[in-house]
């Protein structure tokens, strides 16, 4: 006999999270390695597919590896093709929530067969069934899509059912940004409006700090580091390290010992990356989520005055300039309190 429990999904671009209600809480469920998240990406190997952190370990070595297949869901005649063999989006996106079934069900301890999934507001009724099927071949009976800055509203909601509230929501994730616009009334959701921008996150963050350290790098010793596959791998890892680093300090040290060769023997990369200076190498890309801001509330006719809540969601959040940004736009200290 399975076990009664519905896990709930949040099947992202980059990362996806798994969480189940222990009593009236929802607990996260850590994967393998203690993550609360796990790379929404899948790597073959002879063959077999491998998901999570280790597959996102050779995203750029191994020319097998699939990632942000989210961006292609409901694409009709879209393919991946790996050693001769063709998976569709909705295949990819079962790998990993096969993955994630496995890993919760070794937490619940018992068989899981049920789940509700979050997708994106602007997701279309193809791209919701491209996501119901990515479960059921994962072994999963989808209960429910819920749209994602619902479902934050929700967890932000729970306890406030008398309120009479409108609720800004700015999801910056690591590939996508969404703006919703909500009414909160008698404890109903209402969407009012929706905006954003579907190729914008994280991973944009990285790549400033990772073109950043190859220019450095190619002015002190004339080498293109970007020409190199290990040596990228490298590099990509370390940017998103440092950009979480400094959402805690002010200043970020790199260190990547034997990146490159020159004539006179090894090369290291060493660098001190300031909160400031990444700043400044984000900062268009900050001032880039402000025009979908602007657009949700045109769209649900308020302006930011009205907003009584500003809920912040998404990884990218964490860091301080987009907090210090939508504070700015909106007059409103925003929320934190949802995961």
């Amino acid at each position: 006999m399975a076990s009664n429990k519905i896990i709930g999904i949040d099947l992202g671009t980059t990362n996806s999270a798994v969480a189940v209600l222990e009593g009236n809480e929802p607990k996260i469920i850590p994967n393998p390695e203690g993550g609360r998240t796990t790379p929404s990406v899948v790597a073959f190997k002879d063959g077999k597919p491998q998901v999570g952190e280790v597959a996102k370990r050779q995203a750029i070595t191994n020319p097998n590896t699939v990632s942000s297949i989210k961006s292609h869901m409901g694409e009709a005649g879209y393919k991946v093709s790996i050693d001769g063999k063709d998976y569709t989006p909705q295949e990819i996106s079962a790998f990993i929530l096969q993955y994630i079934k496995g890993f919760a069900e070794d937490y619940i301890g018992d068989t899981v067969t049920q789940a509700v999934i979050t997708v994106p507001a602007y997701f279309d009724d193809s791209q919701r069934q491209a996501t119901k099927d990515a479960g059921k071949i994962a072994g999963l009976d989808v209960k429910r899509i819920i749209n994602e800055p619902t479902a934050s509203s929700l967890a932000y909601g729970l306890d406030k059912q008398d309120a009479d509230e409108k609720i800004l929501v700015y999801d910056l994730g690591g590939g996508t940004f969404d703006v919703s616009v909500l009414d909160l009334g008698d404890g109903v959701f209402d969407v009012l409006s929706t905006n954003g921008d579907t190729h914008l996150g994280g991973d944009d963050f990285d790549k400033k700090i990772m073109d950043w350290l190859i220019a450095q790098f190619k002015q002190a010793n004339g080498i293109d580091l970007s020409q190199d596959k290990m040596a990228m791998q490298r590099l990509k890892e370390a940017a998103e390290k440092a950009k979480k680093d400094l959402s805690g300090v002010t200043e970020a040290s790199i260190s990547l010992p034997f990146i490159s060769a020159g004539d006179n023997g090894p090369l290291h990369l060493e660098e001190t990356l300031t909160r400031a200076k990444f700043n400044e190498l984000t900062a268009d890309l900050v001032e880039k989520t402000r025009i979908p801001v602007e657009n949700a509330l045109k769209d649900a006719d308020l302006s930011a005055s009205d907003i009584d809540v500003v809920i912040l969601n998404g990884g990218s959040t964490r860091i301080p300039a987009v907090q210090e940004a939508v504070k700015k736009w909106t007059g409103k200290e925003p929320s934190h309190s949802i995961n």
